[in-house]
């Protein structure tokens, strides 16, 4: 089919490529007005959940949480002064009705969590007017500099919940050009070395600024049928970027190659080129498709989100890679050549032995010494990621809060402040939200059984209404620990008054109700993706033990990388070198994208790697020849693809949002592990230890590959030995 295809792209070339430039066109124009249209970095928490569900009932009944935004104030006075009460109720009484509904002080309150331990600092909490993330956070926008104008020799700084999704959001919004500065024109640089020649370097270049504007275009179609988060934009832009210039190598490699071919013409060629290269994109981009489509199982916004933009991301690469590729090759046709730099490639026909005897010499070795010791190559570097993968075992759960942020944003100073210098978790309590009972009586017991709980430090009553209650419990342990979960689960355990109903919220129960929650799909999200990739791997290659190892080696080095996160991002490993501080927890959504990233890229050099092998079997018939050929002609290719992701990944991964950089970090590891370690190492390993059994598959299922499978032979290709159908193998 894929030949086919690649023979109509051909005739009709040049009207694909003018649909391509039309498709531009809209991209540049309407696709980059997607910034305006996305959310802001929230939608973490679990719909339905018990926390969820104590936020909406106190919204309902007590009016809307108050802490949108915490204004710092400092200055050289004790807050008994009263010029520092002026100072700041000045500063206060001059923002507009319209956009903040209330504020709370240590003047209005009393209460003493709202000074310092030196007295010298407070803070005032602000009610914004506006509902919904995005109308709060236009309404913040619209007064922040009026927030930290103040006299009286203070000094004020913004932050909170608002506040802080707004910097988070300004962060993500700036990194996104300076990455694209870094990685493009090293990406440049590399692709010229790895081509030898300036117009086939372009090409994936060319093919990943598509895919940068595509996944714009989608992203903002998407806004109109779904929330889509802020994050979306950076992790579907690398994502974007490192796909389209891996299938842009893959497939203008294998074209040079068919055009040294003897009496080869460029549609000959394009079409061998599809029916090869072409494969493995297309396959590789469904793999990651539906890896990606996993997300959609959670119910918490920001995953759901992140899924639909990947989706349409991978897509878009795709579609390029198979449509506007192809017919910018056969415009090309030997011109892909044209510019060498440095040595000049042989012309298209000459026979290019030696050069490819050169290139392919060191992964032969490898390759040989590897089908030589199998057992110890496989012994060492299961041992070597189980070891890496180890750490993963003690992660800490948290958020993505205000220690996200670079030092020095005013949202992380007022958010460390509030943790060091004033009684602690003062603005994020535990809160119990009593229904049900206007019994003082009986309510005052209940907060004086919450009080007495191990791990808490005090509570207070912050609303009342009719028969609504919402207690504080203030703690001393850090909001994301496992204490602090442990004490959420206490207070749940804690009899209600009679008659009543009790949900427990606030930002700990809110990370306790994420972990489970997250932790309930991710059965259904192990069936999906593993279930799909097996059916999709099978259809590619006719057999159920590939697939089967392809996933188990697909998760050991995936363990591997969270392990690494572990040590980098909760420990504080290399935070000086990478510029973030560690806070000891990691966010539970992160590594669940990881997951379905990591397991669609590792699934795209596994099918590349095992597309060569594959035909190498079926032209020789023997396992060891073909294991040992597809590593020797893959090698190469895969560790420069790995090479440019890595470029892209790092790039983004100097984000100043640490949530952003850990991603960027982990997926960086994790495709280093990939490209050398695993696919050099491990898979020929244990393709060697399993001989013949690659290729088996059960009767039934070797006539459902022969009639439904995934294959095409390469246009014109000289044929190889017949091989036995898969699940009889001809030889080992």
């Amino acid at each position: 089919m894929l030949e086919r295809w690649g023979r109509w792209v051909h005739r009709r070339r040049r009207r694909v490529l003018a649909a391509a430039a039309a498709a531009l066109v809209l991209a540049g124009v309407w696709g980059t007005g997607v910034f305006g249209a996305l959310t802001s970095a929230g939608g973490f928490d679990i719909p339905g959940s018990e926390s969820a569900e104590a936020a909406r009932i106190a919204e309902r009944d007590l009016g809307k949480d108050a802490a949108d935004v915490v204004v710092l104030y400092e200055g050289p006075m004790s807050v008994d002064d009263p010029a520092y009460r002026t100072a700041v109720e000045r500063s206060l009484n001059a923002l507009p009705d319209d956009k903040v509904t209330s504020t709370s002080t240590y003047w209005t309150t009393r209460a003493p969590q709202f000074v310092s331990d030196d007295r010298t600092a407070t803070y005032a909490v602000l009610e914004l007017a506006e509902n919904g993330e995005a109308a709060k956070e236009k309404s913040y926008r619209a007064i922040s500099d009026d927030l930290t104008r103040v006299g009286g020799g203070l000094t004020a700084r913004a932050g909170g919940t608002v506040g802080t999704s707004a910097a988070i959001d300004d962060r993500v919004a700036a990194d996104i050009p300076r990455a694209e500065a870094i990685a493009l024109p090293l990406l440049m640089v590399l692709l010229v070395l790895i081509f030898g020649g300036l117009v086939a370097a372009s090409l994936p270049l060319l093919v990943g600024g598509l895919a940068i504007l595509g996944s714009f275009t989608a992203l903002h179609a998407l806004t109109y049928v779904t929330d889509v988060s802020i994050f979306a934009v950076n992790i579907s832009t690398f994502l974007g970027l490192g796909l389209a210039i891996d299938y842009g190598l893959f497939m203008v490699s294998r074209f040079r190659e068919e055009l040294r071919r003897d009496d080869r013409t460029v549609e000959d060629a394009l079409a061998a080129t599809m029916a090869t290269a072409g494969r493995t994109v297309a396959v590789s981009g469904v793999t990651v498709a539906v890896s990606l489509a996993g997300l959609l199982l959670f119910e918490q916004q920001f995953l759901v989100s992140m899924g639909y933009g990947g989706i349409a991301t991978v897509v878009v690469c795709m579609i390029g890679a198979l449509t506007v590729l192809p017919a910018l090759l056969a415009v090309l046709g030997p011109k892909v050549n044209a510019l060498p730099i440095g040595r000049r490639r042989p012309p298209p026909g000459r026979p290019e032995s030696g050069e490819r005897d050169r290139s392919g010499a060191w992964w032969g070795r490898v390759a040989r010494s590897v089908m030589r010791r199998p057992v110890v190559y496989a012994a060492v570097t299961v041992a070597l990621l189980a070891g890496l993968g180890a750490p993963f075992l003690r992660i800490n759960w948290g958020a993505v809060d205000a220690s996200a942020l670079p030092e020095g944003a005013d949202a992380r100073i007022v958010a460390e402040a509030l943790e060091t210098r004033f009684p602690r978790n003062a603005t994020s309590p535990i809160e119990a939200v009593v229904t049900g009972t206007p019994d003082r009586a009986a309510l005052g017991a209940y907060e004086d059984r919450l009080a007495a709980l191990p791990g808490a430090a005090d509570t207070a009553v912050t609303g009342a209404q009719g028969t609504t209650t919402r207690i504080a419990l203030r703690f001393d342990a850090d909001p994301y620990s496992g204490a602090a979960r442990d004490l959420v689960q206490r207070v749940r355990d804690v009899p209600p008054p009679e008659g009543a109903e009790v949900r427990v919220g606030g930002a700990t129960a809110r990370v306790a109700d994420e972990v489970a929650g997250l932790g309930g799909t991710l059965p259904w999200l192990a069936l999906l993706v593993g279930g799909a990739t097996f059916v999709l791997l099978f259809l590619a290659f006719g057999s159920v033990v590939l697939p089967l190892k392809a996933i188990l080696m697909n998760l050991l080095s995936l363990s591997a990388t969270f392990g690494a996160v572990v040590l980098i991002f909760q420990d504080g490993h290399l935070a000086d070198l990478l510029g973030f501080t560690a806070t000891g927890s990691i966010a539970p959504a992160m590594p669940i994208l990881m997951l379905v990233i990591l397991f669609g890229i590792s699934m795209d050099y596994e099918v590349f790697l095992l597309s060569r092998v594959r035909e190498e079997y079926d032209a020789t018939g023997s396992n060891v020849t073909a294991v040992a050929a597809g590593v020797q002609r893959t090698g190469a290719i895969i560790t420069s693809a790995a090479l440019l992701f890595v470029v892209v990944i790092g790039a983004f991964a100097t984000s100043g949002v640490t949530s952003i950089k850990m991603v960027g970090i982990g997926m960086v590891i994790a495709i280093v592990l990939d490209a050398t370690i695993v696919r050099a190492l491990l898979v020929p390993a244990m393709m060697r230890l399993m001989g013949r059994a690659n290729w088996w598959a059960p009767g039934p299922l070797a006539r459902v590959y022969r009639r439904y499978g995934l294959r095409e032979d390469a246009a014109g290709a000289p044929p190889g030995p017949r091989t036995e159908p898969a699940g009889r193998p001809a030889a080992p």
